[in-house]
């Protein structure tokens, strides 16, 4: 049974996330409501693109450690 599921996501690892995401989306959508889900999926499309951006993150580095920082 499981080699068969193994085999079975290896041709469809696609719709098999397809299917999770919906299903969280939709669990959210019904305990939470439609803008908080929303926001959620806004804040995460953000940190996923600075996330995969190295310069993007050393400037927010940068600038973060300049608030910390004394100046003279």
């Amino acid at each position: 049974m499981k080699d068969k599921f193994f085999e079975w996501y290896g041709e469809n690892s696609g719709l098999f996330w397809g299917i999770i995401i919906g299903l969280l989306v939709a669990i959210l959508f019904l305990t939470i409501g439609f803008w908080a889900t929303i926001l959620i999926a806004l804040c995460v499309g953000v940190g996923a693109f600075l996330g995969s951006r190295p310069d993007i993150r050393l400037m927010i580095k940068e600038w973060f450690m300049g608030l910390f920082t004394k100046r003279n």
